[in-house]
């Protein structure tokens, strides 16, 4: 076949793909045509202009014309619409017969860029003889019209995508949310300011479009979404390198894996939050004739439980097991040593594990990854409020222990001075600061709460100490081991010496009883993989959480107590069904309304009779602010790690 048959041939299909794209639209009542941006903005806009030069200009992005001038001769998808027998037909064919010779199409277009789609001012056929190849990109000298600054998410992204130009040089990419740029940044191993070689804009070029072409195929449910957001979760547990060693078949596999997180992430990372253990299930027909696996649990820990007074709390959790199912149950702990945590689940796989309790939230990329790998396997993950499908998370509610033992303090203040330290501003903790302040209310409506951090600089309790304050409510039980002096809430007495008077307590076992009984009737169908989010957020009245009230109290105060706890235990106590005011008076809840879960896991705001604030992440100690990068209440706004702070 010489060239200019096919180059008839190439014309006649693109003429049906527009005539078939003409009529579609026009079914629909739609445009038709290619967009005419000279229609689409004013005179103001079209003034603020940056000239850009030449650069790469994904095809998928060119959606129009800068005047209405010949649009008709193109459908909107830039395939023809007048027949070969027309002066347009003719020229079109000469240039796809010339871009079938040894050096092809060369020219670049000369075109607009307006809020990151592109609108051709000259060169229209060669993009359309292009498109009709499904050219990825064509060289294209871009002229950017700058939109003016609005609280239109679009516009609020595209400036964040202006910074990104600067040191990318590249349109390739795109996300639907804010700060995506950023984190592609970082996950690329870049400073926010780090200028891209050629080399690596190539690199990157080349396999971001071999990965959007896998998504675009896996993408049947049309999530609305991009390929750019979907990295951004795929990279949430794979390396960008990997996707250059990776076959197009295992990459396919790989995003598979991780779909339902894709999935989730596009419907804006809905978290089931389940309140309450779970009922045992009826077995299964199947799973009665061929018997529930066997379950081999294994705990995973991140620090020595003889070091560690969290990894001993859920130690002691672990031994409450074996006493209870150990003769049904295989039961076995591994210690993550030297960053180690891949290797170490591993091992447990290899070992036979089929349910993985990590037991600390810095585990959950390590969890992600072995979730991604083994459909099989129960993993479960000691965090709170974590959009991740296949991994369920586990916590506790102790803001309800938390809410007693404000009561108690209150009650027990020589003065109108409280102390509390809280550790980090995560998921939980203000729940737990506000729900002790509404306790301290109750009893003592005059008191003030002095809020302290132990994640920022200094030594709260012995500031606590010298500022006279009475009454302390410190870092809760982690188990029934009293192995500290300043657990809990305390008084400091006259002489200085410290009195117990009550405080929350984990009682992890009681969590890790119930789940594996659970899986235990649940049978085969327990151990799939989920595909949704879902985070256990237990309370008094699962047993998880518990309250040591201490024996030397008055009896009064000691009845107050245990009543409190009976009626949050029986559900007739709400801490937070009641009016409530932050510190600058606006109104929070009238109290008409009780708090969903997810409201109370993300508060930030603090009771009016709070004193202090909630530290910004630049403020934390450095130690702290990894934990806050993952469970922060304000975490989606924290910047993304810079290449100095991965090393760390």
């Amino acid at each position: 076949m010489n060239k200019r048959t096919e180059a008839l041939q190439q014309f006649m299909a693109a003429l049906r793909q527009g005539r078939k794209y003409y009529n579609a639209c026009v079914a629909k009542g739609e445009n038709p045509y290619p967009l005419v941006l000279n229609e689409l903005i004013d005179e103001s806009i079209s003034g603020n202009t940056v000239k850009i030069g030449l650069v790469d200009i994904p095809t998928d992005r060119i959606v129009g014309t800068w005047t209405d001038g010949r649009k008709t001769a193109f459908a909107g998808n830039f395939m023809p619409l007048l027949d070969e027998t027309t002066e347009f037909g003719g020229k079109w064919i000469n240039l796809c017969e010339a871009h079938l010779g040894e050096t092809g199409i060369t020219d670049p277009i000369t075109c607009l860029e307006y809020l990151g789609k592109f609108y051709i001012q000259e060169g229209n056929k060669r993009v359309s003889v292009l498109k009709s190849y499904n050219a990825p990109s064509i060289p294209g000298i871009v002229t950017r019209i700058i939109p003016p600054q609005s609280d239109d998410l679009e516009t609020q992204i595209y400036f964040e995508f202006l910074d990104f130009f600067k040191v990318s040089r590249t349109y390739l990419i795109t996300f639907s949310q804010k700060g995506g740029y950023a984190k592609l940044q970082a996950a690329l191993g870049f400073t926010p300011d780090q200028i891209w070689t050629d080399d690596e804009r190539r690199g990157f070029s080349s396999d971001f479009r071999k990965f959007s072409m896998v998504f675009d195929e896996l993408n049947t449910e049309k999530l609305p979404i991009t390929a750019g957001d979907a990295l951004l979760v795929y990279l949430e547990v794979h390396a960008f390198q990997e996707i250059k060693k990776l076959t197009t078949d295992e990459l396919r596999a790989s995003l598979s894996s991780i779909w339902a997180d894709i999935r989730l992430s596009a419907q804006g990372d809905p978290i089931s939050v389940a309140t309450e253990p779970e009922a045992e299930k009826e077995k299964s027909l199947l799973s009665r004739i061929l018997g529930s696996p066997r379950l081999d649990v294994a705990f995973i820990y991140d620090f020595d439980p003889e070091k560690s007074a969290w990894a001993a709390a859920h130690w002691e959790g672990q031994k409450y097991l074996e006493e209870k199912l150990g003769q049904n149950v295989k039961i076995s702990s591994f210690l993550c040593v030297d960053g180690n945590a891949d290797e170490t689940m591993e091992k447990a796989v290899e070992q036979g594990a089929n349910v993985i309790f990590a037991t600390s939230p810095m585990l959950m990329d390590e969890c992600r990854r072995l979730a991604a790998k083994h459909k099989n396997i129960a993993i479960f993950n000691c965090a709170l409020s974590m959009p991740y499908a296949g991994v369920r998370s586990y916590y506790c509610r102790i803001y309800e222990g938390k809410f007693v033992t404000g009561a108690i303090a209150g009650a027990m203040a020589r003065d109108d001075r409280i102390g509390y330290v809280a550790n980090y501003p995560i998921m939980g903790v203000t729940a737990s600061i506000n729900a002790f302040a509404l306790g301290v209310r109750m009893t003592n409506p005059r008191a003030k709460i002095i809020l302290k951090w132990s994640c920022l600089p200094g030594n709260p309790i012995l500031e606590l100490k010298e500022a006279g304050v009475s009454v302390i409510s410190n870092r809760d039980e982690d188990s029934g081991n009293h192995s500290s002096w300043d657990l809990g809430t305390y008084m400091v007495t006259p002489e200085h010496a410290l009195q117990p008077l009550a405080s929350p307590r984990w009682n992890w076992g009681s969590y890790y009883e119930k789940t594996v009984r659970s899986l235990m009737s649940g049978g085969v169908e327990a151990l799939r993989d989920s595909k949704h989010a879902i985070n256990d957020w237990w309370g008094i009245d699962s047993g998880v959480v518990n309250i040591d009230i201490d024996e030397n109290l008055p009896e009064g105060v000691k009845q107050l107590g245990r009543i409190l706890k009976k009626d949050i235990l029986e559900e007739s106590l709400d801490p937070f069904l009641c009016p409530i005011r932050d510190q600058d008076g606006h109104l929070i809840s009238d109290g008409a309304r009780a708090f969903t879960p997810e409201e109370l896991m993300k508060i930030e705001w603090l009771n009016e009779n709070i004193e202090g604030k909630i530290p910004t992440f630049d403020e934390l100690l450095p130690r702290s602010q990894n934990l806050v990068r993952l469970l922060g209440i304000y975490r989606d706004t924290i910047p993304p790690k810079t290449e100095e702070e991965t090393a760390l």
